[in-house]
């Protein structure tokens, strides 16, 4: 396990490190942005809002051409007025209006004739400029490009605020409680580049946790005024991660996964502007389908469980990733727990029943991760008998022996050995547990039975009874074993499913620890934590349990992230319960049209307004429009025809499923999130590259 709290502090950085979402800014400008109220799921980190929809915008093509088009005759109009071709007609007005003395020779006179010539071009210029709507294609283009080249050039430099108490590098909130002096120290080490966006995050946390327990305000002060910016460290002692691979900010806890694009199918107010995640999102969950190489794990999975990490390391988070081994999720220095299951070299083991000491409770969720699966084939339909006939061998043997049974021992009570129920009984009646006997009796009676799940348990458990899981799932070395009961601390934690050859015995671990999750953050005593789950592939984890587990989330201040090749690995009948029990739901390039339909179904319609254009063909009846209509057919091959349009609001799918599987270009997704208070937003096109 990490060491404890009180762990040496680690040397102070040089200078702080870039911090994230300003590129190469330093500590003080990132941490002086403003950050404005935006929709759920916009990247917050200097964002501009855009300007209200223009209800009858023209498109920009249409605006263009009639701007150069405008240009082209009023220089054509000019040219011709300039060289005489159209006579000089136009300057009667100077003859007009100016006395004969003034159009005798001499500098006078040519000022007042140039001074007419440049009135009249500039008013063609306002004719010709109104007629092209230039005006437009300055506000729309050319005012934005220079606002965006001023701000790049770097000549415009920040500006502080004017008052210590309005400036976040000057800790106004300490200074007003009274902690003075831990202003002052952590205002230095900031303006000295001592101090990063991490320990930002970090002090925050605890300076929040110290204003709900005022005991704590004074070690709180001191430890600040003596470490700095080092004060409060994690029990890693880290202060960040060895590298980092997307963008974050820390202050309001956002990854940045991409854009969304300037599509008419997106909201106005989404367009351009950043696709971000953070754990007021993930607390609802996250589900996300497409297929191998859409880029779901370096493009969603590696930014989100980045960021989550970093988030640990101030103290707010717990992670918990679980994938593959060699998925390359992130780097071993990340995390403070590696569990390889399976694998000799691996430092941690897992627990089986979750850390509890319930024998129901451990009884209910390793029936889940043994037979979750296929509960609809069981008596019951709900595995229910599977759990009772675990308990019926777990209480007992945790009365006998103070723990629970390794995987060998389990397996030889499940498969009625004589030997193995004949020891447990002798143990328990020398422990006068006489109830506890009738337990083991029941069991025996119950295994006689049809239908009985003993034999399927033990049956799925022969899969960890395995030469290559020797050694692991070991409940004599409780100090080696790692529990999900610790999400109650800030910890880091990955887990490296076994290799190829153990598929089963991975998809049942991964949905054993799914079931772990979900009881175990529901059982936290201190919810001040966001807990999450991170799991990379979740095929053939799905079941009813887990996703009425997934929905409870929400309330806990925990949540999951979920990736999917295909919803066909999910029983059909939890298919739209799953998509219904996630807040986040997200829909990768090369979807296929079935995935895509239930995307469709769950993101509902909208009200669109469409233009119905009919041509019908004019006949004429007068001698000369008949021939002015022959010539024109002549000359385009086509009849004379004429316009009439129907506009109207229909009802609309959001995404229809033949867009999702064939519209969403290759590096993009569409992404639709929901906050935990309630706020959501529609789905929304993504470039994940940009």
């Amino acid at each position: 396990m990490p060491p404890p709290v009180e762990a040496a502090v680690p040397p102070r950085p040089d200078a702080a490190p870039p911090a994230a979402g300003a590129a190469g800014a330093p500590f003080l400008s990132w941490l002086r942005t403003p950050r404005p109220e935006a929709a759920p799921g916009v990247w917050t980190f200097g964002h501009r809002p855009r300007p209200p929809e223009e209800p009858d915008r023209i498109p920009g093509r249409q605006l263009i051409s009639s701007a150069v088009i405008s240009l082209l005759c009023g220089w054509l109009l000019w040219s011709l007025l300039w060289n005489g071709y159209l006579g000089h007609y136009w300057i009667w007005p100077l003859f007009a209006l100016t006395p004969d003395s003034w159009r005798e020779e001499g500098i006078f006179a040519v000022w007042v004739v140039y001074g007419y010539y440049v009135l009249v071009a500039l008013v063609l210029a306002v004719v010709f400029g109104r007629l092209g709507r230039w005006p437009q294609v300055w506000r729309r283009w050319a005012a934005p490009a220079l606002r965006r080249l001023w701000d790049d050039s770097g000549e415009q430099a920040p500006t502080a605020p004017a008052a210590p108490d309005e400036d976040p590098a000057e800790w106004p909130r300490l200074r007003a409680s009274g902690a003075g002096a831990a202003a002052d120290r952590l205002a230095a080490e900031a303006r000295a580049g001592l101090m990063n966006d991490v320990d930002h995050a970090r002090i925050g946390r605890a300076w929040e946790a110290s204003r709900v327990r005022p005991d704590r305000l004074a070690a709180f002060t001191d430890a600040v005024v003596k470490h700095g910016a080092a004060a409060c460290a994690h029990p890693s002692g880290a202060r960040d991660l060895p590298v980092r691979a997307a963008v974050h900010d820390l202050a309001t806890r956002q990854v940045r996964i991409g854009t969304a694009t300037d599509d008419e199918r997106n909201p106005y107010g989404h367009r351009g502007v950043g696709a971000a995640l953070d754990p007021t999102l993930l607390g609802t969950s996250l589900l996300a389908v497409g297929p191998p190489g859409c880029g779901k794990s370096a493009r969603l999975v590696r930014p989100v469980l980045e960021s989550l990490c970093l988030q640990a390391l101030a103290g707010r988070t717990a992670v918990v990733a679980v994938g593959a081994a060699g998925a390359g999720l992130a780097p071993d220095d990340a995390f403070d727990v590696v569990v390889r299951i399976g694998r000799p070299d691996s430092a941690y083991d897992l627990d089986l029943y979750g850390g509890t000491d319930d024998p129901d409770e451990a009884a209910a969720v390793l029936a889940e991760g043994l037979v979750g699966d296929i509960v609809a084939g069981l008596p019951g339909d709900d595995g229910r008998r599977a759990a009772t006939a675990l308990a019926q061998l777990l209480g007992p043997f945790r009365a006998a022996h103070g723990r629970f049974p390794a995987v060998p021992e389990l397996r030889d009570l499940l498969d009625g050995s004589a030997a193995a129920t004949g020891a447990l009984r002798t143990a328990l009646a020398a422990r006068g547990q006489e109830a506890l006997v009738r337990e083991l009796d029941a069991r025996e009676r119950q295994a006689e039975r049809h239908g009985d799940p003993g034999p399927l348990l033990s049956d799925r458990l022969a899969l960890l009874d395995r030469p290559a899981f020797a050694g692991f799932f070991d409940t004599t070395r409780p100090g080696r074993t790692f529990s999900l009961r610790t999400l109650e601390h800030p910890l880091r934690v990955r887990i490296d499913l076994p290799e190829r050859g153990h598929a089963e015995a991975s998809r049942m671990l991964a949905r054993l620890i799914l079931a772990q999750f979900t009881e175990c953050a529901a059982g936290r005593a201190d919810r001040s934590l966001f807990a999450c789950l991170v799991l990379d592939d979740a095929t053939h984890t799905v079941t009813p349990e887990s996703v009425r587990g997934l929905a409870r989330l929400r309330s806990t201040n925990a949540g999951a992230v979920l990736t999917l090749r295909t919803l066909d690995d999910v029983p059909e009948a939890l298919r739209s319960a799953l998509l219904g029990s996630v807040g986040c739901r997200m829909a990768f390039s090369g979807v296929t049209t079935w995935d895509g339909a239930r995307f469709a179904e769950v993101w509902g319609k909208e009200w669109v307004e469409t233009r119905d254009v009919t041509d019908r063909q004019v006949i004429a009846h007068e001698p000369l429009t008949r021939v002015t209509h022959v010539i024109r057919r002549v000359i385009t091959g086509r009849a004379v025809t004429a316009q009439s349009v129907t506009v109207r609001k229909v009802e609309r799918e959001r995404w229809s499923a033949s867009e999702l599987a064939h519209g969403v270009p290759a590096g993009h997704a569409v992404l639709s999130v929901t906050s935990v208070r309630g706020g959501s937003t529609p789905p929304v096109l993504v470039d994940l590259e940009r």
